[in-house]
């Protein structure tokens, strides 16, 4: 395959035991599937008529995508261009590379105004321009052959996982914590959990709270009590 024109998608793969190599798709797909998840755990109150939900983690997204080739142009006879020629380029990055113990981590590519370029501000860290992962499906389909057995025509449908290093995450993210200490006036009807999940986005935090203004029965405190929400230490240790 050539190199990728403008406005021409293409498969970016970071091979680790020889140079990246980008790979231009013959056609570019007529539609792009993302799926994003994220994991949330029930935090259970008592006396709540349903559970707090509780961030826990980002799940890898998901890109699917497929891609059509045809080498028939070039003729249906003896001397056929076998469509595999394209298709073997993109399906040995399924294939575990020994010198990585795993298959390539690859790029996909298509010109400007990629989705998820246009974030809002705070959340600047994480836009992009192109979707980095890894394949981890290839579904390979040839529908039409030559005279003499030569697969002409085919579609890949692949599944790309998001792959992010650590250190690309953290500075992505770039995670704060709670971690100046406040002043907080009790409403009627709060509870400390409640003003733990206000500041600290963590219902089960509200013991630190507790303890901090030496509170030994919590459903004992009136409406209007001030109270200390104490920092949270981004070394995670007690404050």
């Amino acid at each position: 395959m050539a190199a990728p024109k403008p406005g021409q998608a293409s498969i970016f793969i970071r091979w680790w035991n020889k140079p990246d190599e980008e790979i231009a798709v013959q056609y570019n797909p007529t539609e792009l599937q993302f799926e994003k998840q994220a994991t949330y755990a029930e935090v259970n109150i008592p006396g709540l008529i349903a559970p707090l939900q509780q961030f826990v983690r980002g799940a890898a997204e998901t890109l699917s995508v497929e891609l059509f080739f045809d080498t028939s142009d070039s003729g249906t006879g003896i001397s056929a261009k076998p469509v595999t020629e394209l298709t073997d380029k993109i399906f040995c990055a399924t294939l575990i590379e020994p010198a990585g113990h795993m298959p390539p981590p690859v790029t996909f590519k298509w010109g400007a105004e990629f989705p998820g370029h246009h974030l809002p501000d705070n959340q600047s860290n994480q836009k992009r321009d192109w979707f980095d992962g890894v394949i981890t499906s290839c579904r390979q389909t040839f529908n039409f052959w030559s005279r003499s057995g030569i697969p002409l025509r085919a579609k890949l449908n692949l599944s790309i996982r998001e792959f992010l290093p650590l250190n690309v995450q953290m500075k992505q993210l770039n995670p704060s914590s709670p971690d100046r200490t406040h002043g907080h006036n009790l409403r009627e009807g709060e509870m400390l959990h409640s003003v733990a999940h206000e500041y600290y986005q963590r219902a089960e935090e509200w013991r630190r709270v507790a303890r901090d203004n030496q509170i030994e029965d919590p459903r004992r405190i009136l409406p209007g009590a001030r109270l200390r929400v104490p920092r949270i230490p981004t070394d995670g240790g007690v404050a």
